[in-house]
């Protein structure tokens, strides 16, 4: 298990991390996502080890993680922007990881060439920004790692090589318990991989929950009023936001679907229809609904 407890990092007066406070599960595959700037990447940075927090606590397995060699060596990470030795080849960066790791597995290493088919002598520095983020993954799940923090993890791989990376993981998360924690923009991919979710803004976390209650604490309605006068909803409804096209209304409201559409077919419309909400949709009305939605300008 990976716990934040209470972290706070600032830099130069700049509160990166406010009193942050995170749980990922172990086997749990957890989408961590928020606005640029929100602090996702100083949290993974605390998270192997890089950064130490100014207060609180980075336990991984109980134990804090910062210049601890056994913790981190349980610990393995792909950044978005990945570092290899500017001469280095794959093959020689395989031997550096293998030094790393104890549990590198040598024997995947060989049968994941059949996957990544990339030249193991040519330098990295020559490969294109998939291709590297290929080796990236290549090394990576050879480590056998029980944690693996991925930050934007497939950006640059084309969409063959992304369902192929996926598989992979997900794979060792059923086979091996891995413990998968992944920043990403990506929200379309997220939602097909993540089994738990965290919102992070400004430093905090705004909610952490499994995907399947998140999805189940916002509905979607779509509902066609009988007259021409709007009529007002049922009190006690908390309204995210409110859109209509023609006589057509879109309102995105926190609860459990068909309990708000019944009270909501209570007042008799034409037609009423709960519909899905995406995690997209989800991210953009949680972080503060028609203030942080897509603003529409007259040039």
């Amino acid at each position: 298990m990976i716990e934040v407890k209470q972290v706070v990092k600032t830099f130069d007066r700049f509160r990166a991390l406010d009193e942050l406070n995170m749980t990922v599960e172990d086997g749990a595959i957890y989408g961590l996502v928020g606005p640029n700037g929100a602090g996702k990447s100083t949290i993974i940075r605390h998270l192997i080890g890089v950064y130490r927090p100014d207060s609180g606590e980075i336990l991984v397995d109980g134990a804090p993680v910062y210049e601890n060699p056994e913790k981190k060596g349980l610990v393995a990470v792909i950044p978005d922007d990945w570092y290899y030795f500017p001469s280095a080849s794959l093959r020689d960066m395989m031997r550096f990881y293998r030094g790393f790791y104890p549990q590198f597995d040598t024997d995947r290493y060989e049968k994941l060439k059949e996957v990544f088919q990339l030249s193991e002598r040519m330098p990295l520095r020559r490969m294109s920004k998939g291709m590297q983020k290929q080796a990236a993954f290549w090394l990576t799940l050879c480590c056998r790692p029980k944690y693996l923090i991925l930050d934007e993890p497939v950006d640059g791989l084309d969409p063959v090589m992304r369902r192929q990376v996926w598989s992979l993981l997900m794979a060792d998360v059923a086979e091996y318990g891995t413990t998968v924690l992944v920043s990403s923009h990506n929200l379309r991919e997220l939602e097909d991989v993540c089994d738990h979710v965290g919102i992070m803004n400004k430093g905090k976390l705004l909610l952490e929950r499994s995907l399947s209650d998140l999805q189940e604490n916002i509905a979607k309605l779509q509902v066609v009023w009988s007259t021409e006068e709007t009529p007002a909803l049922p009190g006690g409804l908390e309204v995210l936001h409110t859109s209509h096209v023609g006589r057509v209304y879109t309102y995105i409201v926190r609860g459990a679907a068909r309990a708000l559409q019944q009270r909501i077919a209570a007042m008799e419309p034409l037609m009423v229809e709960a519909l899905p909400l995406s995690l997209e949709e989800i991210f953009i009305y949680e972080l503060g609904g028609e203030h942080y939605a897509v603003k529409e300008i007259v040039l």
